[in-house]
């Protein structure tokens, strides 16, 4: 059983730094490799016929890559990759491309092992290892929440970006009437930095980029996932208890309650942005 210290995970939480970002998820990412088979480490995009998390993983990934036209590409860099498994996904849809991961996290990057046409690069988000102009897309799959400052990642993604190149973010954001009080057990169980849709927005607008699509599916991510996990508690339960606690499982469940009702109360958010130069 992994035994897991709540000061630890609370001071994680609150520092965020990449060092705390790391030792979190190899805590806690095997949580949800757990609870859906698989070792994709997203929300989901629950359609009208998703009926597991699975599923509603690939439906993202699939959506997140013809967003981004990743049948017109030649490569892109994957920034914060996590396990690979959206990489391995679109590399196995569009098999003319060239993928490059990026994690700072080198157990996850070290995770699926060699893959054919991935390339596995241990760096930080803020600092690219790549030429100027060199770039096809750039893709952030639910992981720019993370980058510190996102300012500095913005600014690598236009550096190496070729002129016609694509940026394309998919980020849980809180609104305008998101607060500590609304926000609740939020505040400390997601993990990440809580930015603002219109932050994000303007951010992305004054480095050089214009929006060219914007989605919203907040209401497609966080309440059908929640209804999820409400409706097979009891196995999923069993699952967790095998390698974590009692506590850890009804903090999360506790979590998913909150993240239904922010998300219905427009607390919180799941945007998907496309960006060109």
């Amino acid at each position: 059983m992994k035994l897991i210290n709540p000061l630890d995970v609370f001071f994680w939480t609150i520092r965020k730094n990449e060092r705390d970002v790391i030792k979190l998820y190899n805590s806690l990412s095997p949580i949800m490799q757990l609870a859906t088979g698989g070792t994709m480490l997203n929300f989901g995009y629950w359609m009208e016929n998703t009926n597991d998390p699975l599923s509603a993983q690939k439906n993202l990934c699939s959506y997140f890559g013809k967003l981004a036209e990743l049948e017109k590409a030649k490569n892109l860099v994957d920034v914060g990759s996590g396990l690979s498994a959206p990489a391995i996904f679109w590399r196995d849809k569009y098999e003319k491309l060239d993928l490059f991961c990026i994690n700072i996290n080198y157990d996850q990057l070290s995770f699926s092992g060699p893959q054919k046409n991935i390339h596995f690069f241990n760096s930080t988000s803020t600092k690219l290892p790549f030429a100027d102009n060199s770039v096809d897309r750039v893709l952030a799959l639910e992981s720019s929440q993370h980058f510190k400052p996102l300012k500095d990642f913005i600014l690598e993604s236009k550096r190496i970006l070729k002129s016609n190149g694509i940026l394309t973010l998919a980020i849980p954001v809180t609104m305008q009437n998101a607060s500590i009080m609304k926000l609740g057990i939020l505040k400390f169980t997601w993990s990440s930095e809580h930015y603002e849709l219109e932050f994000v927005k303007k951010l992305v607008g004054s480095i050089g980029f214009k929006i060219n699509d914007e989605k919203l599916i907040g209401k497609e991510v966080y309440v059908p996932l929640a209804n999820y996990y409400i409706k097979n508690r009891d196995e999923i339960k069993k699952l967790i208890l095998k390698k974590y606690s009692k506590f850890v499982e009804q903090i999360l469940f506790t979590s998913m309650l909150k993240m239904k009702k922010a998300s219905e109360k427009n607390t919180i958010e799941y945007v998907v942005l496309k960006c060109s130069l």
